[in-house]
């Protein structure tokens, strides 16, 4: 009987030591290295993270609809979020200057609510500045990208339509312009 608790706890432990790090970091990759450096001739982004699903038509705000498939070739930033996180107010305003300062130079935010109404949603991006698109949720993208147990999440998918970054809660400006740097 011992022995099984002793397996056990060896076992809990030796999870503890590989999800840490990875909870610490807020990356699925303790190691942080997701992205390549640019210029290193490495691809932009791991393989293990797989392509995006970008075949999804989501409505706006607005109620347009969104077809995801057309933003293939650019950078995106994919932000699953909502009006009432507090962690998601830190961070819109840094989506907000980086898409100002780079969607020219194709790199897009895409913000999906996870459960706001149209209404909650234009009332936010008026106070907050919001110029990028924001979107409603489906649970298929949810699914696609999940799973999201938790707002902010945030999916960085390179040109090439690889995910380079899972990013569980709120992307700093620091890594927001390093993984820019490396995508652009």
């Amino acid at each position: 009987m011992k022995i099984r608790w002793i397996a056990a706890a060896a076992a809990a432990i030796g999870l503890a030591l590989v999800t840490v790090p990875a909870m610490l970091t807020g990356s699925d990759d303790p190691a942080g290295t997701e992205v390549a450096a640019p210029g290193d001739g490495a691809p932009s982004c791991k393989a293990s993270h797989g392509a995006a699903k970008l075949n999804f038509k989501l409505k706006d705000m607005n109620g347009a609809t969104v077809n995801l498939a057309d933003y293939k070739g650019k950078v995106v930033l994919l932000n699953f979020w909502a009006t009432w996180c507090g962690p998601c107010k830190v961070e819109i305003p840094e989506f907000v200057r980086a898409y100002e300062a780079h969607k020219d130079q194709g790199f897009v935010v895409l913000g999906v609510s996870i459960d706001d109404t149209p209404e909650q949603l234009q009332a936010f991006a008026k106070q907050y500045k919001v110029t990028y698109p924001m979107l409603l949720n489906q649970e298929s993208i949810e699914e696609a990208y999940g799973p999201i147990y938790g707002v902010p999440v945030s999916i960085f998918i390179g040109r090439d339509g690889l995910i380079c970054r899972r990013q569980m809660g709120e992307v700093k400006k620091e890594m927001l312009d390093r993984e820019l740097k490396a995508l652009l």
